[in-house]
């Protein structure tokens, strides 16, 4: 399968969570425990991964699998550093507002690219760094409402340890979809064995979470177990389908393609979801909004299009191959 599809899909997906999880709601509030969402999106992708694993072995050559613990250890990291990455975010909205922290996110579109190079070592092109710089100017243009309103100028208003902690998110972040990428890629194990493997702890942590929460809460709702389900819905299976698909094409694009790609991809399912939400929630479109989306699709277009396509090659340099090889059979005959 082309890397493009699955980017695609997960573009859809992935625009289709915000709307999804706000349909999900009722009365401005949600009926469920939201916090069992994502165990169950692990649990999710847990099954679907040993299925697939399963099926992959009844096939001939067995898939490679690596059991050593030196390399099973290095799969709780991804978990850990999403765990400290979630309380980071809850301490950034302590200090900013929700517009100025959406804008705050996108500089793990810069930290990505600028970890994708410091440790997988994967050369980017001038042109290729421009386009990333450029996806989060565009990102951020499209969220930037008018400069008549208030919201515009508390991004310029917040605490200092609101904007550290916002970079130290976007770091935390950019860090884990990093780290996630060289485990897929340090070996050739199959997919769905580190599939397991990572959505094995991932679970683990989810379900401790779950644990602590009820101990917190003296068991007021019951454990958590007794209030898995309580209050879910069509539209609420259907969040959770979604967030276990969106995981699945993740891993899928960690492993045969990049961060980058990713990075692509969610930022565009941001911005198909704004255009989405114009039709659905009687969403305001923005000036804003459509400079974003064109400042996007050229960093798309910078990132992606081959080189001889950016830029005019003179016809001398296109030539030269040519007469080198005229000189070679001239050469030939003479002799």
């Amino acid at each position: 399968m082309q890397w493009y599809v699955v980017a695609s899909v997960l573009t859809i997906l992935t625009s289709s969570q915000g709307i999804l999880t706000t349909l999900s709601q009722s009365n401005g509030g949600y009926k469920y425990d939201y916090s069992t969402v994502p165990f169950l999106a692990e649990v999710f992708k847990l099954i679907v991964s040993s299925m697939l694993l399963w099926r992959e072995c009844q096939r001939s050559p067995s898939p490679k699998m690596t059991t050593d613990w030196r390399s099973v250890r290095l799969y709780p990291i991804p978990s850990i550093i999403y765990l400290v990455h979630n309380n980071v975010q809850f301490a950034t909205l302590t200090y900013v507002d929700t517009s100025t922290y959406q804008i705050m996110g996108n500089l793990k579109i810069v930290t990505t690219g600028i970890l994708f190079r410091l440790f997988l070592k994967r050369k980017l092109s001038t042109l290729q760094w421009m386009a990333i710089v450029l996806l989060a100017i565009g990102t951020t243009t499209s969220q930037v409402k008018g400069c008549g309103q208030a919201s515009c100028d508390s991004v310029f208003s917040s605490p200092i340890q609101g904007y550290v902690l916002g970079i130290l998110s976007a770091c935390l972040s950019a860090l884990a979809g990093v780290y996630t990428e060289f485990l897929m890629k340090k070996n050739n194990d199959s997919l769905y064995w580190q599939n397991i493997q990572l959505y094995t702890f991932g679970a683990i942590f989810n379900l401790a979470k779950l644990v602590l929460d009820d101990f917190r809460s003296g068991f007021e709702k019951g454990a958590w177990w007794q209030r898995l389900f309580n209050g879910y819905s069509i539209t609420t299976w259907m969040v959770v389908l979604n967030l276990g698909s969106t995981g699945l094409l993740v891993s899928w694009l960690m492993k045969y393609a990049d961060n980058i790609v990713k990075v692509y991809s969610t930022s565009m399912a941001m911005l198909l979801t704004m255009l989405l939400s114009v039709f659905l929630f009687n969403f305001k479109p923005t000036l804003q909004l459509f400079l974003g989306i064109f400042v996007c699709i050229m960093s798309l277009h910078m990132y992606f299009a081959p080189p001889r396509v950016l830029v005019d090659l003179p016809l001398t340099a296109k030539a030269a191959p040519e007469s080198i090889v005229e000189a070679s059979v001239d050469r030939r005959t003479t002799s």
